[in-house]
């Protein structure tokens, strides 16, 4: 049996498109980046620490095994993760305008047999964002509960002037590394 560690209902969509049903842990997790640690290392031990919670909660399963991701928009070396209000998400959109960043997506999959883990990077150029797009961006609530403010599969479609990488990885989870990352691990998609 499949688990996802995480209470996204976008992670558990794209799951669902490689045909796969998981059953839902909700897991407590700190995301705080510790003083001098590295944006990409931070990334990946908030993942696994996700995959560790959800295999305990899970343990006398058998089979069982724990999916779990973490994604986050970094410029210049500063993580801007979900932001606390309105006011935060507004300073993080105004830094993203007109620059180009990068957005981190690490998977790990954790069971009894072993654990394995799986990187997409993505680089997302914005267009220059003026006040009222901005405002009217803000006033819409997408950006609530979303690394950068963000969403790629909603109105912020239209302030992305370039991707390269994986759309899917900007979402939250990067469907060629996980279908891929699964296989290896026995599940069947």
């Amino acid at each position: 049996m499949l688990y996802l560690a995480s209470q996204s209902p976008r992670r558990r969509a794209l799951l669902q498109q490689l045909g796969v049903e998981p059953g839902l842990l909700d897991v407590d997790v700190p995301e705080v980046r510790q003083p001098g640690e590295p944006a990409l290392d931070y990334v990946n031990r908030v993942a696994r620490e996700k995959a560790g919670a959800g295999l305990l909660a899970v343990a006398a399963v058998p089979g069982a095994r724990v999916l779990a991701a973490d994604t986050e928009v970094i410029l210049d070396d500063e993580v801007f993760g979900k932001p606390a209000d309105a006011a935060d998400a507004a300073r993080m959109l105004r830094r993203l305008s007109g620059r180009t960043h990068a957005v981190a997506t690490v998977v790990w999959l954790l069971h009894a047999g072993g654990e394995a883990s799986a990187t997409s990077m993505s680089e997302v150029t914005f267009a220059a964002l003026d006040e009222p797009t901005l405002e009217a961006y803000l006033a819409s609530g997408e950006w609530q509960g979303k690394a950068g403010a963000y969403a790629i599969q909603g109105r912020a479609a239209a302030f992305i002037a370039h991707l390269s990488g994986s759309y899917t990885g900007v979402m939250g989870l990067p469907l060629f590394e996980t279908a891929a990352l699964l296989r290896r691990h026995g599940v069947t998609i």
